[in-house]
C-alpha cells in the first residue's frame, strides 16, 4: 500500500491584499484577513436594510448568518430582525430591544421570549420585569410556576393583589376579562 505524501506548502497570493503568504497562516501579517490562502470566504445568511434611516439607523435591518469575512450579521436598526439584533423593536433570537422585543433571549422594557429579561415587563419560560409572568418569574407583580415578587400568584401562593393588577392592565390594554 502505497504511503501518502507529505502536504506540501507553498506560498500563494492572499485572498485580500494579494501579498504573497504562505499557505497554512491563520491570518495575513500584511492586512490582517483570516486565513489568507483560502478562497473568498462565502458569505451566509442573508442581510437587508431600508433606505430609509433615523438618527443614522435603518428603518428596517434583516440579518441573518455570516459575512464574506466570516462575523456575525447583527441587525440594528429602528425595526431589528435576526439571529442577533438590537433596535426599538426586536424580533431575534438574541436580541436587545429599546421599546419592545420577542426573542429567544432578549433583554428590554418590554419583552417576550422564552428568558425574557424585561424592566416592565417580561412574559416568558424565565421572565424578569415589574410585572413577570412566566414559569419562572421574578417581579413586582408576577403569576408563574415559581417566582419572586412582593405580589405572587402561583400554585403555592395565591396573591389577589397580583390577579387585580394584571386584570387592570389587560384592560388598559383593550383584553376585558369577564368576572
Amino acid at each position: 500500500m502505497p504511503r501518502p505524501q507529505p502536504k506540501v506548502l507553498v506560498d500563494v497570493p492572499c485572498r485580500s491584499c494579494r501579498q504573497t503568504v504562505r499557505a497554512d497562516l491563520k491570518r495575513c501579517p500584511y492586512c490582517g484577513v483570516p486565513f489568507p490562502a483560502r478562497g473568498q470566504v462565502p458569505s451566509s445568511g442573508f442581510e437587508w436594510k431600508t433606505e430609509t434611516e433615523f438618527f443614522g439607523y435603518p428603518l428596517v435591518h434583516v440579518a441573518f448568518g455570516r459575512d464574506h469575512e466570516g462575523r456575525l450579521r447583527v441587525a440594528k436598526g429602528v425595526i431589528a430582525i435576526g439571529q442577533y439584533a438590537i433596535g426599538a423593536f426586536t424580533l431575534a433570537q438574541f436580541g436587545v430591544a429599546l421599546l419592545f422585543g420577542i426573542g429567544q433571549f432578549i433583554l428590554g422594557p418590554i419583552v417576550l421570549g422564552q428568558v425574557a429579561i424585561g424592566i416592565l415587563f417580561g412574559a416568558g419560560q424565565l421572565a424578569t420585569g415589574y410585572a413577570a409572568i412566566g414559569q419562572l418569574a421574578v417581579g413586582y407583580y408576577a403569576i408563574g410556576q415559581f417566582g419572586i415578587a412582593q405580589y405572587f400568584w402561583g400554585p403555592d401562593r395565591h396573591d389577589p393583589q397580583s390577579l387585580e393588577f394584571f386584570r387592570r392592565l389587560l384592560e388598559k390594554v383593550g383584553w376585558h376579562l369577564n368576572r
